[in-house]
């Protein structure tokens, strides 16, 4: 864990700093970290935090570099993620109830990114489209 947090805190201050390159650099080495470890960190709270942070790091940094298709690939990618673990009888109880409870803040920075952004192949894909955004005619007109 303390590896991965220096690694996220050095990529955060080249965030800050405008140094993209680096900050991207770093935010991927923390996100490996995360993966690898995300069965073997003692709390499960923070294994699924880490990943979660990780990917929207990631996304934050391509929304600033005006990538928002990159962003929403981070974004469904740690969603799809957790929803898988949630599913995954491999997984102990205490890493699926961690997912669950982080998937509902997936989902909202999804639905937030699709708001501001639009939808791209991969939220279509994984929120099924208008299910995401329901339209007046899906209730009924008035």
């Amino acid at each position: 864990m303390e590896h991965w947090k220096r690694t996220i805190e050095r990529a955060n201050r080249c965030f800050v700093q405008g140094d993209w390159v680096d900050a991207r650099e770093a935010y991927l080495q923390a996100l490996a970290l995360a993966l690898v470890l995300f069965e073997r960190w003692a709390d499960a709270e923070e294994a699924v935090a880490a990943c979660v942070i990780s990917h929207h790091n990631l996304a934050d940094l391509h929304l600033r570099l005006n990538q928002p298709e990159e962003s929403a690939e981070y974004l469904c990618a740690i969603h799809q993620r957790l929803l898988q673990a949630m599913q995954d009888s491999r997984l102990t109880p205490q890493l699926r109830e961690a997912a669950l409870r982080q998937s509902s803040k997936t989902y909202v920075e999804l639905l937030n990114f699709i708001s501001d952004h639009g939808e791209y192949p991969r939220t279509h894909r994984l929120l099924g489209g208008t299910a995401a955004h329901p339209t007046p005619s899906q209730y009924g007109a008035h």
